[in-house]
């Protein structure tokens, strides 16, 4: 063979590679091209999409239909959890004025709770009189807001929007919800419906009634850990009141997967539950004894623990309330989850009767008080007051 070959065979992307001595190089013929966004297929622009800052989330389903289709799939909920772009957020919702205000509160990376933003929503939301007699439940970036009268309306964080879904099928007041598995479940309130369970699957948009609660309660509470539905405290609906008592300290369980009730737990100590919600694994309770207070953790883990450690119950720190702060009926609490800390709100009766008739003012005494419980170092702290317009508000944690 010879030692050398004809470069003539060659094409003009191989000759380029070669040394060339002229003084006159080869350069490779350009093709000019150009690319939008728009047409890249769908998983290349939902890459792209998610990479935006939240700010810019609200404008994108303006751009056209096909954007806003992928901003509401769960695929760009799921990538912008991948590339830790997704923040749990406590949303706190008051109505003031016939708007509707909905204010974020966010963890900052050292762990101090900050105000994020606060938004006045004009839509048909804001004709609701009192959103704190409503309840809130979220599914991914998506608020839903049951309401007494049985209207169900969603509220899109990432764009603002609010739209109407289908009612509730037995309308109810002072009731629990909780989300399973990317599902809504509803039990207790005041109605003869009371010991119906009902389930909400955003994705058909439809209630069906699971299951009869054992008991049948009214002002209840909810929280929801490793498929089971737990509704707790509450009063008891019917002509006898003689253990009125065992209804305002115990939970019902509802294994959701099973559609089967647990047995039922007493919260210890008795007491009247007041706020409850799940974290890492476990339910907290806040229940008043009158005079105080006391903080609960019931260990719910079943899957990570199937030889034990479920049921137990731990008595922690209580919440270190104002002691100007008078325990009655006036006083109540919002509690939500967020990651392994329980954020306490104060939406109610926060200043003594006395002080309030007197008109002083008494610096750090009024509605809005927010405190934090860390898991990891069993401490509270205090994060910043809502601000007024947020009164008698009722919260949620949102990934957003």
């Amino acid at each position: 063979m010879s030692d050398s070959c004809n470069s003539r065979h060659f094409s003009w992307i191989i000759k380029s590679c070669f040394p060339n001595s002229n003084s006159n190089p080869i350069l490779p013929i350009s093709i000019s091209t150009s690319t939008s966004l728009s047409s890249l297929p769908d998983d290349l622009l939902l890459e792209c999409l998610t990479r935006l800052p939240s700010s810019s989330l609200p404008s994108l389903p303006l751009v056209c239909r096909r954007w806003s289709h992928l901003l509401r799939s769960p695929s760009f909920l799921s990538l912008r959890r991948f590339h830790n772009l997704i923040h749990p957020t406590v949303f706190a919702f008051s109505t003031s004025h016939s708007s509707l205000f909905a204010l974020s509160l966010r963890f900052q990376p050292h762990s101090q709770i900050a105000i994020h933003a606060l938004r006045k929503i004009h839509s048909q939301i804001a004709s609701i009189d009192n959103i704190s007699h409503s309840r809130l439940s979220s599914i991914g970036p998506i608020i839903y807001i049951i309401t007494p009268n049985g209207l169900l309306l969603s509220y899109h964080t990432w764009t603002a929007a609010v739209s109407l879904r289908s009612s509730i099928t037995f309308p109810r007041k002072k009731f629990a919800t909780a989300v399973v598995s990317g599902k809504i479940y509803v039990a207790g309130g005041g109605s003869r419906a009371a010991a119906a369970v009902e389930e909400y699957d955003p994705e058909t948009d439809s209630w069906t009634v699971v299951a009869q609660s054992p008991r049948k309660r009214f002002g209840c509470t909810a929280a929801a850990v490793d498929g089971v539905f737990y509704v707790i405290g509450g009063l008891k609906i019917g002509p006898r009141a003689a253990d009125a008592h065992v209804y305002a300290s115990s939970m019902d369980l509802y294994d959701v997967e099973a559609r089967a009730w647990l047995k039922s737990r007493a919260v210890p100590g008795g007491g009247c539950v007041v706020a409850a919600c799940s974290a890492a694994g476990y339910v907290y309770i806040l229940a008043s004894h009158a005079v105080e207070l006391s903080f609960w953790r019931f260990d719910a883990r079943r899957q990570q623990q199937p030889s034990g450690g479920f049921g137990e119950w731990c008595r922690i720190r209580s919440p270190p309330l104002p002691t100007q702060v008078r325990l009655d009926s006036t006083v109540r609490f919002s509690c939500v989850g967020v990651e392994d800390k329980v954020v306490l709100i104060q939406v109610a009766g926060c200043i003594d009767d006395l002080l309030r008739r007197s008109g002083r003012n008494v610096r750090g005494l009024k509605e809005g008080l927010v405190l934090v419980y860390y898991s990891s170092s069993g401490e509270w702290s205090r994060g910043p007051d809502l601000p007024e317009v947020i009164q008698r508000s009722t919260c949620v944690t949102v990934e957003c």
